[in-house]
């Protein structure tokens, strides 16, 4: 257990300094952990916002991608530790893998730039995933030259623990770690997004117990819990599920994105996304204001999201899986150009009716994305039965409910949305104006 003796672990340490986060938590930093943040590519993250347009909605969601980095960093050290009780975990891990561990998590979100996740749902493909935006900014300046000289660790073993892709494979237990079912990441995000939103919703789970029933999975190459974290685990879940129905997917919330979304699809074609790294959210808000004024249409996009007086579009019609199984299967996870393409459709077809003209940037179609939320497995190391394992899905009928069937079928709604100023026009029953959607995205 030679890694107890790092200084970021040892809190008792003299080296060792406090930071304070929300909700009152301190975060221990040594030398090595300021210079870290110290550096350009992290400090940037103090201008980011960690949710973005919710802020619209949600006015206290001002928190910033640093201040979650942070949280993560100090689940890290209490992970470590707790699982330094576990033989199998300290039979595979190291001081080495323990210091991986500890910059990972503080670095994990160091490539996103302003709004970043609602760019990526739309998988535009000159844009990479944040994560190998990452790798480029851990593997060179000064970012790797802190990483190599003050904890002599290889910065592209960093950026593979934090990527998406095969190159982390080494490292699976710290991978399950960083980002898995019960990760260090989410069990931030959740109850920080949460407390800055003024919502109860993501607070309800007791992360000391889902942390102290850590341990090693079933074929040592993943995490699992025992017994002891099962309600707490079931707790998280419904949790996130909360977080994404009230929080993340508000139809306010989503009116917001839909049209972040439509004015980046305009003016960002041939925006070169390394460029977004320099940029703080406000200055993001700035750039996508000036490049529009040429184009009503876009103007009133971006002056609603961006300008002096908020102005967001209205729903004009909305269904979930439940309610509308077709239609909504119809125009779930088609590619974003598609949906701009219906959008266009639907504002000609509702035209017919008015007196004058909508424009195709007038009528927005929100629809869970491409990618899907990663389904909730999580071993359960179970007592008395010569610890075996069961999934937690097949123990729980929470789980069950909320995670292992399609998450994303019950929780994101499809959503079509309106300019407010021609809101009032359009007298259509939701009935009628589900099939003029359904025929849009038929032609």
């Amino acid at each position: 257990m030679s890694y107890l003796r790092l200084p970021e672990i040892a809190q008792s340490h003299s080296a060792v300094s406090l930071l304070r986060i929300p909700p009152e938590l301190d975060v221990p930093v040594t030398p090595r952990v300021i210079s870290l943040i110290d550096t350009p590519a992290m400090r940037r993250l103090s201008r980011i916002s960690q949710l973005g347009l919710v802020n619209l909605v949600y006015p206290g969601a001002n928190h910033t991608r640093l201040e979650h980095s942070l949280g993560v960093f100090r689940n890290a050290i209490q992970v470590l530790g707790h699982l330094a009780q576990d033989t199998e975990f300290v039979a595979r891990t190291g001081e080495i893998e323990a210091k991986l561990f500890l910059v990972s998590a503080l670095l994990h979100d160091v490539g996103h730039w302003p709004m970043c996740h609602a760019i990526e749902d739309m998988q535009l493909p000159h844009v990479p995933r944040h994560e190998e935006l990452s790798r480029e900014l851990i593997t060179t300046g000064d970012l790797a030259d802190v990483l190599r000289q003050q904890w002599d660790v290889d910065p592209h073993d960093v950026a593979a623990i934090i990527s998406s892709d095969s190159s982390g494979a080494r490292w699976p237990l710290l991978r399950g770690l960083l980002s898995g079912p019960v990760d260090i990441d989410k069990l931030d995000y959740l109850q920080r997004d949460s407390l800055h939103a003024g919502v109860p919703y993501g607070r309800n789970f007791d992360t000391r117990r889902l942390i102290g029933s850590l341990c090693i999975g079933p074929n040592g190459r993943e995490i699992a819990i025992t017994e002891k974290g099962k309600t707490a685990a079931e707790m998280m879940v419904f949790s996130r599920y909360v977080m994404f129905s009230e929080v993340y997917w508000h139809h306010a919330v989503r009116s917001a994105t839909a049209m972040f979304q439509r004015l980046v699809f305009a003016l960002a074609a041939t925006a070169n996304p390394s460029d977004w790294l320099k940029l703080s959210d406000a200055q993001m808000a700035e750039q996508l204001l000036l490049r529009a004024q040429s184009d009503a249409g876009l103007l009133s996009l971006a002056e609603g999201l961006f300008g002096p007086q908020r102005k967001l579009f209205k729903r004009l019609l909305q269904f979930s899986f439940v309610e509308n199984a077709a239609a909504h299967q119809l125009l779930a996870r088609r590619p974003y150009s598609e949906l701009v393409s219906i959008a266009a459709k639907l504002a000609e077809r509702l035209s017919r009716q008015l007196a004058s003209p909508l424009r195709a940037t007038d009528v927005l179609i929100d629809a869970p994305p491409v990618k899907l939320e990663v389904q909730f497995q999580l071993p359960v190391k179970c007592r008395g039965i010569s610890n075996s394992f069961q999934q937690l899905g097949d123990m729980s009928p929470v789980v069950q409910a909320l995670a292992t069937r399609q998450f994303d079928d019950f929780v994101k709604r499809v959503r079509v949305f309106v300019n407010p100023d021609r809101r009032h026009e359009i007298q259509l029953t939701p009935l009628a104006l589900t099939q003029e959607l359904v025929e849009a995205a038929q032609q």
